[in-house]
């Protein structure tokens, strides 16, 4: 007779996942990020070890960067950007709040603290000045 075995779930740790879709460059960081309570699963903390499952939510802060993926594939090994984008789709609202992130921030960046003056302006300034 032939038994055939439950098919089984495919699972995998989150740092490691994380580190093959290239949301951070080694495994350490990732630890460090989800230590640090950075990162989310299922709206609910995560140690490293945790497992993933294909279908699983992540809410992933990067510096000021937020964003909220949906796991789609899981995969152990590190490839090109290219393959690192299948493993993972970001919500439409995740993407809008980064981008309105993004702009404020060139916005807020491009009136940013005033220069200090060159050779030109000084001389101008001390004409203005002793002028009076």
């Amino acid at each position: 007779m032939n038994k055939s075995s439950p098919p089984e779930t495919v699972t995998l740790r989150v740092d490691v996942w994380l580190w093959a879709a290239r949301f951070f460059k080694t495994r350490s960081l990732a630890k460090q990020a989800i230590d640090g309570g950075r990162i989310d699963v299922n709206d609910a903390g995560c140690k490293p070890a945790r497992t993933l499952h294909s279908g699983d939510r992540l809410k992933i802060s990067r510096g000021e960067e937020r964003m909220e993926v949906e796991v789609l594939a899981l995969s152990d090994r590190r490839g090109p950007a290219s393959a690192a984008q299948l493993l993972y789709r970001e919500t439409e609202s995740s993407r809008v709040a980064r981008e309105a992130a993004r702009e404020l921030h060139r916005l807020i960046g491009a009136s940013g603290p005033p220069k200090r003056p060159d050779k030109q302006a000084r001389r101008d300034l001390r004409r203005l000045k002793h002028d009076r």
